[in-house]
């Protein structure tokens, strides 16, 4: 697995390399961990691409839950404990809780970490917004290796979770 271009990509052609590629991270993923995320879509669309979604839901050792598809809705159940191992963890949290986020991704055994910031490129909030300034991608990026993660931002997970089609 390889890190995925960030959101200076400068064409189309760019963008959309940088999509499939995390697409294709996405393909190699069996389970994920996210940490927050800005809309129900995010957890929705990655159970309807067939992965194995966990959620954390707060501060506490047993605040975490999977998501699901239940007759075709997706749907979030009590897990009431730190998933063993997940492949990807996910975030939409500030800079300034990465290096935290980093860790629970190594402790778990995750092979990829994905930071979303919400953000648009003027500075606007976004749900699906991927923007992150230049040096916090670098710091974010240089935090993931240290770990021994690959790294993505700059793509939608949802976005990507579409193009991965699924379930696997």
């Amino acid at each position: 697995m390889t890190d995925v271009p960030g959101p200076r990509a400068s064409s189309a052609t760019e963008v959309l390399a940088a999509l499939e590629a995390a697409a294709r991270t996405l393909a190699e993923t069996r389970s994920v961990l996210l940490i927050d995320w800005p809309s129900r879509d995010v957890p929705a669309s990655l159970a309807f691409a067939g992965l194995t979604v966990f959620v954390k839901g707060g501060p506490g050792p047993a605040d975490y839950a999977s998501w699901t598809i239940d007759s075709g809705t997706p749907v979030s159940r009590p897990l009431g404990q730190e998933p063993d191992q997940v492949d990807l963890v996910y975030c939409h949290r500030p800079f300034s809780e990465l290096p935290g986020i980093v860790a629970l991704a190594g402790r778990l055994g995750a092979r990829t970490f994905w930071w979303q910031t919400g953000l648009t490129s003027d500075g606007g909030k976004d749900p699906s917004g991927c923007w992150v300034p230049a040096d916090e991608s670098r710091q974010a990026r240089e935090l993931a290796a240290a770990a021994g993660l690959s790294y993505i931002d700059g793509v939608y997970i949802a976005d990507a979770a579409r193009v991965r089609g699924g379930p696997a």
